[in-house]
């Protein structure tokens, strides 16, 4: 198994991202349009938080009672930021790191992405399922 491999090998270098004060509607918007379930958040090409689909549903009961799409929309872009409900800071990995490094990182983590950075620049993402499909190339 090539536990040193380095994580560029296994990133996704498109990321789907949002802009600090993009509403929360649009990062529901990137979740039905392209299936993602992490999205980091930038200032520039810096990376200051990320916000997943649990955090959106966290906070958008009418998803629980589907109540019409904009209806939920606005009501979230009209109630909460998207700096309130994402994680600032996240832990990231430097694009220097290796495969191993990730999997230690999320096997100890309550998250399940990683992004991956050069300097503070947003470069790539990993996610467990980026691992998971790494692993079973392995056999």
């Amino acid at each position: 198994m090539k536990r040193n491999d380095p994580i560029s090998h296994l990133m996704t270098r498109n990321v789907i991202t949002v802009h600090h004060g993009d509403p929360i509607s649009k990062v529901r918007a990137l979740v039905r349009e392209h299936g993602v379930h992490h999205i980091p958040v930038v200032n520039g090409d810096q990376i200051i938080g990320i916000i997943t689909w649990s955090d959106i549903l966290r906070v958008s009961f009418g998803d629980a009672f589907n109540t019409d799409e904009r209806t939920v929309d606005a009501t979230l872009d009209h109630t909460l930021s998207l700096e309130q409900v994402m994680k600032k800071d996240p832990v990231t990995l430097s694009e220097t790191g290796t495969v191993r490094e990730a999997a230690e990182i999320l096997a100890k983590s309550d998250f399940h992405s990683l992004p991956i950075v050069n300097g503070g620049k947003l470069v790539g993402m990993v996610t467990s399922t980026d691992l998971i499909r790494y692993l079973l190339d392995q056999f």
